[in-house]
């Protein structure tokens, strides 16, 4: 029987699913492979590659360069959109933010953190949020910090175009008339909540750059990527970074149990957060 153009062998998949866990600790199974080919045929053709095999044999033959980063980013971009899970944001607005601006109304300064934020809509939700119900932090030093490993990302977020595929995903209408404009066939987060928004470059798995503290901290859906000791690691990171009052979203599947006992978990509704144990 003759393989797919697109398949890969064993030994390819292993060496793919190495290269991506030596630079961002993401874990691929080998029951994957449909996954790891489907994200790289594409980059396969734009580079000029017959088949998966052929660039996998490029990949071994070069250095380490942009081809191996663009295999890494291919493989890190992650499912999101708007309002996702809707319920978080939910909390945010209705329980987290009102009890952070009564505790921060001496300093007037508010500092939020979303980890692994793929293309932007996130943080862009986060920013409509606060512009929407929060209208006094307008006057406050407010940093909402954005970021992913992946630049090619970043590259769209800031710029804030999206599809009419992308705003139909969870964004309401409303929203959509309020806080976007059309550009062309797409459609663009307007300035006010765009300049919000500060994207930069980040490794979970590396050092991290320096950060404020954070009082709060949005990484949902990232640890399910990884190790045990990966996720421990991060969430020592994420443990010293956290304000003593701040709040910690991770995603539905996530928690910190038996990785990490600094952090207590919180019930809101139908939504569960942490906070640092005892405080």
């Amino acid at each position: 029987m003759t393989q797919a153009i697109n398949a890969l062998d064993a030994d390819s998949f292993l060496y793919v699913s190495d290269l991506v866990h030596k630079r961002s600790a993401i874990v691929l199974e080998p029951v994957k492979g449909y996954l790891v080919e489907s994200r790289l045929t594409p980059l396969a053709r734009q580079h000029g590659f017959g088949t998966l095999q052929q660039m996998v044999s490029e990949l071994r033959a070069r250095s380490p360069g942009d081809l191996h980063h663009k295999v890494v980013e291919a493989m890190t971009t992650n499912e999101t959109s708007f309002f996702r899970d809707i319920h978080p944001f939910e909390t945010l607005k209705t329980e987290v933010l009102p009890k952070l601006i009564a505790n921060r109304g001496s300093q007037r300064a508010l500092n939020i953190w979303c980890g692994a934020c793929s293309s932007g809509q996130e943080p862009y939700t986060i920013g409509m949020v606060i512009r929407e119900y929060f209208p006094a932090l307008a006057t406050w030093n407010v940093k909402l910090v954005a970021s992913d490993l992946s630049s090619q990302v970043l590259a769209q977020a800031r710029q804030g175009l999206y599809s009419q595929a992308e705003v139909n995903r969870g964004l309401p209408a409303s929203l959509l008339v309020k806080h976007f404009q059309k550009s062309g066939m797409q459609w663009q987060v307007k300035d006010n909540v765009r300049k919000l928004v500060q994207f930069m470059e980040l490794n979970l798995i590396e050092r991290w750059p320096p950060l404020p503290q954070m009082d709060v901290i949005f990484l949902r859906n990232v640890l399910i990527y990884f190790s045990t000791e990966t996720k421990k690691s991060i969430l020592d990171n994420v443990g010293k970074l956290l304000a003593t009052d701040g709040f910690l979203f991770l995603g539905g599947a996530e928690t910190t149990l038996n990785l990490d006992d600094s952090f207590e978990r919180v019930n809101f509704a139908k939504t569960v957060c942490y906070r640092l144990r005892g405080k």
